[in-house]
């Protein structure tokens, strides 16, 4: 995996929930086998099929989770901020990745062996609980977003995604601006539509005063009527 090194670092305050879990010798065992990896803008974390390794936690950036779809469109399946764990569903399915994970932006993660993990589980029944709960919630926002996806139509797919980045990232020190800057081919990737499609969908937008456009950086101006299309779908 490229960009990989050993770096020193505060797993207790960077990975609070599952090391507040931990006996002082599994707390050993995490401090010597997590390792601290840095990504570049757009490097890839990992690919489609490959054997699952690693439980990784996002410590600084943005990560997005896709999968390679028909005529080489990605569909983006889910965006990672810090602190969010990724990459841990494959090992316990027993299979290989269904989806890729690149970097955003320059990242830093820490990876566990999922093997490490998997020994905890089988002793540790808060952590088991943790994990279930983890699934538990993804389950349900894979379940939420195949509804969306597939029953609104394209002004709401994309409303609906500018509330979902402003909600995870929240907003420039303007209070309008949402936190991450994506390409148009990102924010149609992640609303299930066409390049094209995003793009004349947010020229209605601006039209409609409901956001500003300046670059990458998208401004919410009316944030209720914003919210009342992704409603109506």
């Amino acid at each position: 995996m490229p960009g990989r090194k050993k770096e020193l670092i505060d797993l207790s305050s960077s990975l609070p929930d599952i090391w507040r879990m931990l006996t002082e010798v599994e707390r050993d065992q995490l401090r010597s086998n997590a390792r601290i990896v840095h990504f570049k803008k757009n490097e890839l974390i990992y690919l489609e099929d490959e054997t699952p390794q690693d439980l990784m936690c996002l410590f600084k950036g943005k990560v997005k989770i896709y999968r390679s779809g028909v005529g080489g469109r990605s569909q983006i399946i889910r965006i990672i901020r810090p602190v969010q764990y990724f990459g841990y569903r494959a090992y316990f399915a027993r299979e290989p990745y269904v989806t890729a994970a690149s970097a955003f932006e320059s990242c830093t993660v820490c990876l566990i062996p999922m093997t490490l993990i998997e020994q905890f589980l089988r002793n540790n029944g808060d952590m088991a609980l943790f994990f279930i709960q983890m699934l538990s919630v993804d389950l349900g926002i894979a379940d939420q977003r195949i509804v969306n996806l597939t029953q609104k139509h394209v002004r709401g797919r994309l409303a609906e995604s500018l509330i979902f980045l402003k909600e995870s990232y929240g907003m420039e020190e303007d209070g309008a601006t949402i936190n991450i800057y994506l390409a148009r081919e990102d924010l149609a990737n992640l609303s299930n539509m066409t390049t094209s499609n995003a793009i004349r969908t947010l020229s209605n937008f601006v039209n409609e005063r409901v956001i500003a456009i300046d670059g990458r950086k998208i401004k919410i101006i009316d944030e209720e009527r914003l919210r009342k299309i992704s409603r109506i779908g």
